[in-house]
């Protein structure tokens, strides 16, 4: 059960600390200093246990996992009662396994008893969270600063970043397809296309690494595109020549045009769904990809799509 209480290592740091570092056993003398001092820039958890206790030969080692996992986000110091009973009396400690975890020299949380691993994860996560961390070991904040890198036009460091994330993390998906984006940024589309024909399967399938593949074909398609303003006057001849119409869309998708390129497409697939074996809706689909899911150019050009679709 919960205890009502009373009242961070950064990503990539070469000096990340070691489970020595992490995970100590503590005793009554040495609390203040593996405890208390440290939890006044880390949280810190308190495992008292004792070696005749079942439940704490599970719980442990489950802590200890979970610490080490969260990469210098908490730490944990582990209390024999048996050894600690005076230690163990100042805190009330009326049965074990019981764990505190402190933060500011307070606790701040708690529970008894051996709990399920899915809540020894939330109540690391909830601890990191709390001390101003993340129980990823800091790979979020790297994100956000790869991606803040990209829109500005920092498109060299960004990849080094999202890099350096792949190499804590090799699975993640928002790296990888970051990665991609970077290099798409760079102008350097073979690597961009290498790299996304390299993800393995997982990461191949998230939605972080479909978007790049949208981006790294639409980036293929601006390599080829006409000159929007030729394209417009031939339009003008002929504005019911559904290849124009596509042509267009591309050139002005190139030129940085999107919602002209989706308003093209949406007025070409108006005029003939089925044309080129319903290349416009493919080519609204991409570009759509290719996009945040919340852009108001893809709400929009979905509902405009949808309207003529069940009309």
């Amino acid at each position: 059960m919960r205890i009502d209480m009373f009242g961070t290592q950064g990503f990539g740091a070469p000096d990340t600390p070691s489970s020595a570092d992490l995970i100590k056993d503590g005793n009554e003398l040495s609390f203040l200093q593996d405890v208390i001092e440290p939890s006044k820039t880390v949280p810190v958890i308190v495992d008292f246990w004792a070696p005749w206790c079942g439940p704490c030969k599970t719980l442990g080692p489950a802590l200890e996992a979970a610490v080490t996992a969260a990469k210098g986000a908490v730490r944990m110091v582990k209390i024999n009662v048996d050894e600690n009973q005076m230690l163990a009396g100042q805190l009330r400690i009326q049965s074990i396994p019981t764990v505190y975890a402190f933060f500011n020299g307070q606790p701040v949380d708690g529970f008894q008893g051996a709990i399920p691993g899915s809540e020894i994860k939330k109540f690391i996560e909830g601890l990191a969270k709390l001390g101003g961390s993340s129980a990823d070991g800091g790979l979020a904040d790297a994100l956000a600063a790869a991606e803040e890198m990209l829109t500005e036009g920092a498109a060299a460091d960004a990849a080094e970043t999202f890099a350096a994330i792949l190499e804590e993390d090799p699975a993640n998906a928002a790296a990888y397809g970051g990665l991609i984006r970077a290099h798409l940024a760079m102008d350097d589309l073979d690597q961009a296309e290498a790299l996304a024909n390299a993800a393995t399967p997982e990461v191949a399938k998230s939605k972080e690494v479909e978007a790049a593949r949208a981006q790294i074909e639409l980036a293929r398609q601006a390599a080829k595109a006409g000159p929007v303003d030729e394209l417009r006057a031939a339009l003008a001849k002929d504005p019911a020549n559904p290849q124009v119409m596509f042509d267009l869309a591309t050139a002005l998708h190139a030129s940085g045009d999107v919602e002209g390129a989706v308003n093209t497409l949406l007025d070409l697939f108006k005029l003939d769904r089925e044309w080129n074996d319903g290349a416009a809706r493919a080519q609204l689909f991409t570009i759509f990809d290719a996009l945040k899911p919340q852009d108001p150019i893809v709400l929009a050009g979905r509902r405009r799509l949808s309207s003529m679709i069940f009309a």
